[in-house]
């Protein structure tokens, strides 16, 4: 008797073991699948918010199947003590582990609301934008000039949002007065900034930011990464670099970047540079006289006279041999590593082609007929 009793809770307790493992490995195949949402969606998490409350949200959504396992799921993967607020984008079909990942991950929002404080060599604008979750196409809202220009409604509303994602955009070959010109525009910011950073120094790039970062602080963070950049482009030089120093080669850099918007003529107008400094011939290059003008600040907004082409100053490439002794913006990383991977030419003339790129020669008499081109293009274009 006992010995059939035994056998028979035995027999329970197998059956138990392989019910509860099938139902683990069902809640599994749950939380890992497949999920059942149809079209993308942008989930809200407020501020405060809990896992549970997700839970209950992401099932009114038909975003998940079981707003138990996923809470099990986030619980027993230990990130639900993780959960950022914000808008995030969810995919359709997303399994609950892929939902768990972006909504505890950097904190970053990925949909709704997207502000763009964007600084370029002629302009400063704010751009706010949104996420359409469906689509997931962004839908211009407000544009404006922060320093000309009253806050639009949209931009207000955002900026009240919590879920609201930040990011500045700093262009190439911009100067170091005109980013912190856009920053103290910018009322996402705090903090004042004291000293303008040397020229050159500051990383054109996108930058993510939260509301109340301090503009020194983020200068800083731009001026982190521009050495980084430099360090790394000086590492991997060509052994025939026409410049000596890292420094240099932010100036030549700096003025290859205000030379050529056209990134496949980088390493040609470095290689025209390279020449010239090799064989002692000026550089000649208008954006450093400019630079002679404005320090900087601003832009010149007219052509050059040809008494400015003539006025000694430190940058005027006219007048002084080599490289001036600053550079003349902030230029990116393609235009450093050019300037110390030149292309391979013989050319030490360029111009304008009137396609928004240059014609580029070995001899003057080829330069001569290339500046004819231009002028004469220029001449059509002033008669339309």
């Amino acid at each position: 008797m006992w010995r059939n009793l035994a056998s028979n809770v035995l027999t329970l307790m197998i059956v138990a073991l392989i019910v509860a493992f099938g139902g683990l490995t069902w809640a599994q195949r749950q939380y890992t699948g497949p999920g059942p949402l149809a079209d993308a969606i942008c989930l809200q998490v407020a501020p405060g918010s809990n896992m549970r409350r997700v839970a209950v949200d992401l099932e009114a959504a038909d975003a998940i199947s079981n707003a138990t396992i996923y809470r099990l799921g986030a619980d027993y993967s230990e990130k639900a003590n993780d959960l950022k607020a914000g808008s995030f984008l969810i995919q359709e079909g997303a399994s609950m582990s892929e939902i768990v990942d972006a909504i505890t991950g950097d904190g970053l929002s990925t949909c709704g609301t997207e502000v763009i404080y964007r600084v370029s060599v002629n302009s400063k604008s704010v751009r706010v934008r949104e996420l359409d979750a469906a689509t997931q196409e962004f839908e211009v809202t407000a544009e404006f000039d922060p320093g000309a220009e009253e806050a639009p409604e949209p931009y207000l509303a955002a900026r009240d949002d919590v879920a609201t994602r930040y990011r500045v955009v700093i262009a190439e070959g911009v100067t170091s007065w005109q980013v912190v010109d856009a920053l103290r525009a910018l009322d996402v910011f705090e903090g004042e900034v004291t000293e303008i950073p040397a020229e050159g120094t500051l990383a054109p790039d996108g930058y993510e930011i939260t509301p109340g970062q301090d503009r020194a602080e983020f200068l800083n963070s731009m001026t982190a990464i521009q050495s980084i950049r430099l360090a790394e482009a000086w590492e991997n030089r060509a052994e025939d670099a026409p410049v000596e120093t890292p420094e240099e080669a932010l100036i030549l850099a700096s003025i290859i970047e205000k030379e050529t918007s056209v990134a496949e003529e980088r390493g040609m107008v470095a290689s025209v540079f390279a020449n010239r400094l090799r064989q002692g011939i000026r550089l000649q290059t208008d954006p450093t006289v400019i630079y002679g003008i404005t320090r900087g600040e601003g832009i010149l907004g007219r052509g050059i006279r040809q008494s400015e082409l003539r006025r000694e100053t430190p940058w005027n490439t006219y007048v002084i041999t080599g490289l001036p002794p600053t550079p003349i913006a902030n230029p990116g990383q393609a235009s450093i590593e050019a300037a110390l991977n030149p292309d391979d030419t013989d050319y030490i003339f360029f111009v304008a082609d009137g396609t928004g790129g240059h014609a580029f020669a070995e001899t003057l008499a080829e330069h001569n007929a290339n500046v004819a081109e231009w002028r004469k293009i220029e001449a059509e274009r002033e008669s339309q």
